[in-house]
């Protein structure tokens, strides 16, 4: 009973939420890293898991009782077109407007549930974009579809999975190169911030709570069952949203250092 607890939505030690600037950070790195496939795997799983309010068992390989993601589980599509993931060409890929994960076994989730993203606008940070990069990567290395999306492979037979402590590296370093002007301190920032930072985003850019609840899949109601993260149109344009709401600063406390 009491292991149960712990698993309860709101973990007992909060994260802060990173903004957009952190993940701007991020994907500016692995633009600018001369093709290294494992950092531009990470600063694709942080935008994944920043536009779908992911847990880190969830988008990275965490030892945690959750299941990653895994490249059966990414459907595109270009308007109401889904695109073949197997025969589609890189081009056909990179033009698709909207993307999906369907839930199997991950935690709070539905098994079957599908949540989607349209495009960010963003030329890097879209979670469109970032779930194509991943899959191209995939099949250029003849993955199979059980191959979960934290997979990089550094060579034509050599893969390492992305850990979510590397992730928190990641996230931290980027912190830290920000300073304290964002209101908090690297050692605030773990792979979790993420799920907080989506969530926060979100609410921001005026999305209702409940609306949040659903997408981030948190306890709630048992009458949030029966709405539909699935209608295409719902979840649309919310990726814009939280990009504009994601730009945010947090009220220091006395820990951080005045600048």
């Amino acid at each position: 009973m009491l292991n149960a607890y712990k698993k309860a939505d709101p973990p007992p030690d909060r994260v802060k939420p990173v903004p957009v600037a952190v993940l701007r950070r991020i994907l500016f790195i692995a633009a600018n890293s001369f093709a290294c496939p494992i950092v531009q795997a990470e600063a694709d799983l942080i935008c994944i898991a920043f536009f779908y309010l992911l847990r880190p068992g969830e988008y990275s390989l965490s030892g945690s009782e959750s299941t990653p993601f895994e490249f059966k589980d990414v459907q595109l599509f270009q308007g109401q077109r889904r695109l073949d993931l197997l025969t589609a060409s890189d081009e056909a890929l990179m033009a698709a407007t909207f993307a999906s994960l369907t839930f199997d076994k991950q935690k709070n989730s539905v098994r079957g549930e599908v949540i989607g993203q349209g495009r960010s606008g963003d030329p890097y940070l879209c979670p469109v974009k970032s779930l194509v990069r991943r899959i191209i990567h995939l099949r250029q290395h003849n993955a199979s579809q059980s191959t979960p999306l934290a997979t990089a492979y550094t060579s034509s037979q050599n893969s390492t999975g992305i850990t979510s402590s590397q992730l928190t590296e990641a996230l931290q370093l980027a912190v830290r190169f920000l300073g304290p002007s964002l209101g908090f301190l690297p050692e605030d920032v773990t792979s979790r911030s993420l799920r907080a930072a989506g969530a926060n985003a979100l609410l921001c850019g005026g999305v209702d709570t409940d609306v949040i609840r659903l997408i981030g899949r948190w306890r709630s109601d048992e009458m949030l069952r029966y709405l539909h993260t699935q209608a295409g149109p719902v979840m649309r344009d919310f990726s814009r949203k939280m990009l504009s709401g994601g730009s945010f600063t947090l009220i220091p406390n006395q820990m951080v250092p005045i600048f």
